[in-house]
């Protein structure tokens, strides 16, 4: 197939619909077709086809060789042959192994629209959209902390205040803290456990059972640190109305309150109600202390990443227990009939024998109720069998959710720390009259309600000189797994 060069200056467009280009992409050679080209004019390639005047060509390549009539880019090869799916087949798959981000750079550098992708595509990328929204917004978070502090007095204390108790990673003095409340937490959990041994209990006046006075002046030491760990958070929160409404701020107040509750229930709640009565509600505030154990999540990144993994994770629990449903009550109404023949049955009725298959489908099986036919026994284990794998065919997706949302935050973390060494390398350079956010390769902009994120970044060239001429017409037609290979 022959090349005809192409002299800059002259209009020939309708001649050039019938003659080749050539374009040097990263080292490999591309011999193009006019009317492929002009399927889309509004694309780089179709302008470039089109346009005269060595000026007009050099704005929309990186170079070109009049005596070959061949047009150099410094660009990804292999993207590449994915975008011209678009002239040839209408649609564009990426390869595998390719960055959904730098993909939609070179998209937009050829300038071929989004919407060729194909929905598989089109999902991958809007994944990593949302992964570097989120890193973008860490990384906004640490400019924020890192910008200048307010003028006022009350102004810098606020914000030194916020750091020291909600950024343990600013310095070694919020480590501390943070160490220190999670100690505390760990002794008010075991302190609340230990009260409750009979041996480690003294009488009171009345020879009823209290909390040794040594576990109730730690548990007093254990509470006056939460409060003040929870009113400084307070007074130092940017935004206080969002800060009360945080659900794990709303676990603070609750191991907080049943303390203060049953102070006020032991020395004023005497004289309104019957001692009694007033014993039984210090002893349900009790039980609320358990709470406390969930303000570990705040210093634990593994309980939070399973709380996410479980909360988008509501289908396939909600599978779960209907496919349970399901068995509990097939099962049990089988059970019921079954042993009905026998004079000893201890299946007394259809909702009693729920909790036999509740047992039995959850591999639990505490032996209080059993069938003793055996039909029965042949329900039983078919009932186990089926418990087993209802529990198991949901399993994955969420084991699934789990580990991405894990290695999603090992991502946010890599990249906030590669921003302050990044900024840190900067400051050391004396790069002074730039501000922080011109040193972030993540920039966000926003375009027809979209968010739509590039990352500068540089494309590895290939240096072969591979002839790739244009596929035969019979060629033009495949399949989307010949697509994706």
């Amino acid at each position: 197939m022959g090349t005809e060069s192409r002299s800059p200056g002259t209009d020939q467009s309708d001649a050039w619909e019938d003659q080749e280009m050539v374009v040097n992409i990263g080292g490999v050679r591309h011999v193009l077709y006019g009317d492929v080209l002009n399927r889309y004019p509004e694309s780089r390639l179709a302008k470039l086809l089109n346009c005269s005047g060595y000026e007009a060509i050099f704005a929309l390549c990186d170079d070109y060789d009049p005596s070959k009539g061949e047009f150099y880019f410094d660009r990804d090869p292999d993207s590449f042959k994915c975008v011209m799916d678009a002239y040839y087949f209408g649609e564009i798959h990426m390869k595998k192994g390719v960055c959904p981000i730098c993909f939609k750079n070179e998209l937009d550098f050829w300038k071929i629209e989004v919407d060729f992708l194909d929905e598989c595509c089109k999902c991958l990328l809007g994944e990593k959209n949302e992964e570097l929204e989120e890193i973008a917004k860490q990384v906004q978070l640490i400019l924020a902390d890192r910008g200048k502090s307010a003028d006022s007095c009350w102004g810098k204390s606020q914000k030194f205040l916020w750091k020291l108790m909600e950024k343990p990673d600013s310095s070694c003095l919020a480590r501390v803290v943070a160490v220190l409340s999670f100690l505390f937490i760990l002794i008010s959990s075991v302190v609340m456990c230990v009260s409750t041994i009979p041996d480690l209990q003294v009488t009171d006046e009345e020879g009823s059972p209290v909390e040794h006075p040594v576990l109730d002046c730690i548990e007093t030491a254990c509470i006056g640190w939460f409060t003040a760990e929870y009113v400084l958070r307070l007074m130092a929160a940017p935004n206080k109305l969002k800060f009360v409404l945080s659900f794990m701020n709303i676990i603070d107040v609750l191991t907080i309150l049943p303390f203060y509750v049953s102070l006020i229930l032991t020395t004023v709640g005497a004289s309104l109600m019957e001692l009694t009565n007033v014993q039984q509600a210090i002893q349900a505030l009790r039980i609320m202390r358990i709470a406390r154990i969930f303000k570990l999540a705040r210093h634990s990144s593994g309980l939070q990443t399973l709380t996410y993994a479980l909360k988008r994770s509501f289908k396939e629990l909600g599978l779960l227990l209907m496919y349970l449903a399901v068995g509990i009550f097939v099962f049990s109404a089988l059970g019921f009939t079954m042993e009905q023949s026998h004079p000893e049955t201890l299946f007394k009725s259809i909702p009693q024998s729920f909790w036999w298959a509740i047992i039995t489908m959850t591999t639990v099986g505490y032996g209080d109720i059993y069938p003793k036919t055996t039909l029965g026994k042949l329900n039983a284990a078919i009932s186990f069998l089926c418990g087993i794998i209802a529990i198991a065919l949901p399993i994955h997706p969420i084991i699934n959710n789990f580990v991405r949302y894990y290695n999603k935050q090992k991502v946010l973390e890599t990249a906030a720390k590669h921003e302050l060494e990044l900024m840190e390398l900067n400051a050391k350079n004396g790069e002074s009259g730039l501000s922080g956010k011109e040193h972030i390769d993540i920039v966000v902009t926003k375009t027809n309600s979209n968010s739509n994120l590039s990352l500068s970044n540089s494309l590895l060239n290939s240096y072969n000189d591979t002839f790739i001429p244009l596929l035969p017409e019979e060629k033009l037609h495949r399949n989307r797994l010949q697509s994706c290979k």
